[in-house]
């Protein structure tokens, strides 16, 4: 719908207070960056990325300097006579990204980018693409399922179900202050604590449904009585099952690994704990 393609049931895009909803694909000032690169096998790198200007009838001065800046900003300068074949899939999306800068455009449409790369690029990619932002100062819409991903990126998070915006905030508002279990869960690992049960009152005194990250644990010589069931060491944390003295399962994240079986005690502050 952003993009001109699908026609909205109902309500207005706005692009700058601009009513689009009529506006054709090709008169949006918009630019796709999809998933699987979508990048022609056959041209070099430069014609790639020179494509949407020739498509826009700019002189060919206009054209290479608008190519040259897009591909400096990517940092693939150096690679302009390549094909597509002779890079890496992280080169090959950093050429998808450069072609959508050399337009222009006043809107990034970025159709969850990192996916099909491995751990590594997506982590790298991920840093390329916050650089570009900063540098750019290009509005982006970024799809995408992967919680660090949106929280690392984001000035503005819209966490979205079955169509509808749960809620909308920055990365910090979503994670520590959820509207709701969907939003709290989808941000990252929480456990939830059911109001009138025998663990609730460890916690509070108020009959709510309350919510804690993993990292807002402390062990403590006294606090909640646990046994860890499993333990998994991370290098920056160990991530522990623990079950109460309730029967309650909850994950809990350390700094110094704990083996399967032993006993704890943990605490929560006050200020970790999210209210429903």
């Amino acid at each position: 719908m952003l993009a001109g393609f699908v026609t909205p049931d109902e309500g207005d895009i706005l692009f700058d207070d601009k009513k689009m909803n009529d506006v054709a694909p090709q008169h949006r000032h918009a630019a796709l960056v999809f998933q699987n690169y979508a990048i022609w096998p056959h041209l070099t790198i430069f014609e790639n990325v020179a494509y949407g200007p020739r498509a826009h009838k700019l002189d060919a001065a206009t054209i290479k300097e608008r190519v040259t800046r897009a591909l400096r900003v990517v940092r693939l300068e150096e690679l302009a006579n390549r094909k597509p074949a002779q890079l890496s899939g992280g080169q090959q999306q950093r050429v998808a990204l450069a072609r959508a800068l050399a337009v222009e455009p006043g809107l990034i449409l970025l159709d969850e980018p990192l996916s099909n790369l491995d751990a590594k690029l997506r982590l790298e990619l991920r840093e390329e693409l916050s650089r570009i932002h900063r540098e750019t100062k290009t509005t982006c819409l970024y799809v995408t399922h992967d919680q660090e991903e949106a929280l690392s990126l984001a000035d503005r998070i819209a966490v979205m179900n079955h169509g509808k915006i749960e809620q909308i905030g920055t990365p910090t508002e979503l994670y520590q202050h959820p509207v709701n279990e969907f939003t709290a869960r989808f941000m990252g690992p929480i456990n939830i604590i059911e109001p009138n049960t025998p663990l609730s009152p460890m916690f509070t005194t108020t009959p709510t449904r309350i919510g804690f990250r993993p990292e807002a644990v402390q062990l403590s010589e006294s606090g909640v009585p646990a046994t860890v069931t499993h333990s998994i060491y991370l290098g920056s944390k160990t991530e522990l099952l623990v079950q109460t003295e309730t029967g309650d399962t909850l994950k809990l994240w350390t700094r110094q690994p704990v083996p399967v079986g032993q006993a704890i005690h943990f605490q929560v502050g006050a200020e970790s704990l999210i209210q429903f």
